[in-house]
């Protein structure tokens, strides 16, 4: 027989002293033989990562224990060496597997990995037996592994589904209060119990006097009074996607919105569509989108047809709705009269140039806002760069803060010298740009005709503390809104809306409930 699937090297042992998650102790290779082993790496700031994270957990569902996946999370921010943001990124992204924080980026390099994501297979004797760059789909995974394990099951490598992994007892991990002490505090950060979790973006009206938060972790959008008080719930709260009245719809990891009169735009991130809700009939319908992920160059069309990628916000413009497409690096235009959609900004390759918006390069766009006269300002998250499109006037893009595809920092001043990391919340207001430098911990503002950055409000350190603006402490703050001169703040590894008070000075913590 042939056997295209030998391993030829033995699979590196993973590194001792690396910090583990969703499992109870450090596993070993012995731990995962007999099973085709899926090595992940991945970076929570990684849209194309974070797409690869659904196909795997169909994946692992599709294959059961024939399979083992082990998530190797590879910074690409400083942030994100952090075990605790890890830890909260994991937990955001409904990872079940074991992950490991490769900090050091050590097991990266004992498997030459190039590219995130990328998964690397290691048959079940523990030999690598390749690797895949990119975006796996979902069929192009179901093909490749079933190819793999027919192999295997021919060679006899595949043997009869133990009740636990070997090498001392079951990785999946137990209830907390049924581990040891030692493992207990490995598992501190549990997911949150309040009315929010991970809330991804805030909308004010101030006409309306009301707030609108996507619930993302509860797959929901809630509408409150400006003092937090619930008035509508909008959505099951169960993962999914269906239309209907309010309470029977489905979303998931919904982030950015818009409002016109009483119609509001959800960006539906996780489900890959546009949806709306009719507010006085109370029900939420679907208006682009197929719900798959786009793939390769789409140049638009009727939107329900289109296959959209990870719209993570949006931004209004008379009768132009503009997406910020964080996983296809571009900015997209839902034309409301007419029913088409485009891209009208960015090549779709990641990347930082400035130019005419067909031919600028874009990397991760996740924050947008509009001003009167149809200017966008977006956060370009994975450039940690601020940026501006004029699709009216001037028709170019232009670079406001930042220098490069892997330029970041925190520093305040000029245009030049500004650094920021991974930000991905902005607002406009009154000549002003807000803005969530969300690996920093710090809500910026940047004046549109100084180009000078400064902090206005966080000490740099992730935490929940209020009070003054320079001792206040956040956890990765994402959307923004404004009203009544107060900044709205999504702070999302806070499960909270924080809310800056420029006339006290104070930041303070919304009190989300019914």
């Amino acid at each position: 027989m042939t056997t295209k699937y030998a391993g030829r090297a033995r699979a590196p042992e993973f590194p001792e002293g690396a910090d583990w998650l969703n499992t109870p102790r450090p596993p070993r290779l012995a731990d995962f033989a007999g099973r085709l082993l899926l090595l992940d790496f991945w970076a929570s700031s990684s849209v194309g990562c974070l797409h690869l994270e659904a196909i795997l957990r169909r994946l692992e569902r599709e294959f059961g224990d024939e399979i083992a996946v082990v998530g190797v999370h590879t910074p690409r921010f400083d942030a994100e060496r952090a075990t605790e943001s890890v830890r909260q990124a994991v937990m955001r992204c409904g990872v079940a597997h074991p992950v490991v924080n490769d900090s050091s980026m050590a097991v990266w390099g004992l498997y030459a990995v190039r590219a995130r994501p990328t998964i690397v297979f290691v048959d079940p004797q523990g030999k690598v037996i390749g690797k895949f760059e990119g975006e796996l789909t979902y069929q192009q995974g179901v093909d490749l592994i079933a190819e793999m394990l027919d192999e295997f099951r021919a060679r006899g490598l595949l043997p009869s589904p133990q009740p636990s992994p070997g090498g001392g007892g079951s990785l999946i991990s137990p209830p907390v209060g049924e581990m040891p002490e030692e493992q207990r505090e490995q598992s501190e950060a549990l997911p949150p119990t309040g009315m929010l979790r991970y809330p991804g973006g805030v909308l004010a009206d101030p006409l309306g006097e009301r707030l609108f938060i996507t619930d993302s972790g509860h797959h929901r959008v809630l509408v409150t009074a400006p003092d937090g008080e619930i008035q509508t719930v909008i959505g099951s709260g169960s993962e999914g996607i269906a239309d209907g009245v309010l309470e029977a719809a489905q979303f998931r990891s919904p982030q950015g919105m818009a409002l016109s009169g009483e119609t509001l735009y959800v960006a539906d991130t996780g489900n890959h569509s546009i949806r709306v809700v009719d507010l006085e009939a109370a029900t939420v319908d679907t208006i682009a989108g197929t719900g798959a992920p786009g793939a390769g160059r789409v140049d638009g069309g009727p939107a329900l047809t289109v296959s959209l990628r990870s719209p993570w916000d949006l931004a209004l413009a008379g009768r132009r709705l503009y997406i910020a497409m964080a996983g296809c690096h571009q900015l997209w235009m839902y034309d409301l009269d007419s029913g088409l959609i485009t891209a009208v900004a960015g090549t779709g390759v990641e990347g930082l140039s400035d130019g005419p918006p067909e031919e600028a390069l874009l990397a991760q766009p996740s924050g947008v806002d509009a001003d009167e006269d149809g200017v966008l300002f977006f956060a370009d998250s994975a450039s940690s760069a601020i940026r501006q499109a004029d699709l009216v006037t001037t028709h170019e893009v232009t670079t406001l803060v930042g220098a490069g595809l892997f330029e970041f920092g925190d520093a305040d001043g000029g245009a030049a010298s500004a650094r920021m990391q991974h930000p991905l919340g902005v607002v406009h207001e009154g000549g002003v740009l807000y803005v969530a430098d969300t690996y920093n911990h710090r809500i910026k503002r940047v004046g549109l005709e100084t180009l000078q950055a400064a902090t206005l409000a966080g000490d740099g350190r992730p935490g929940a503390d209020d009070g003054p603006f320079g001792t206040a402490r956040f956890n990765e703050p994402r959307g923004l809104a404004v009203m009544d001169g107060k900044l709205y703040v999504a702070d999302t590894n806070n499960h909270a809306v924080r809310v800056l008070d420029p006339s006290t000075g104070l930041v303070s913590t919304l009190p989300v409930d019914f």
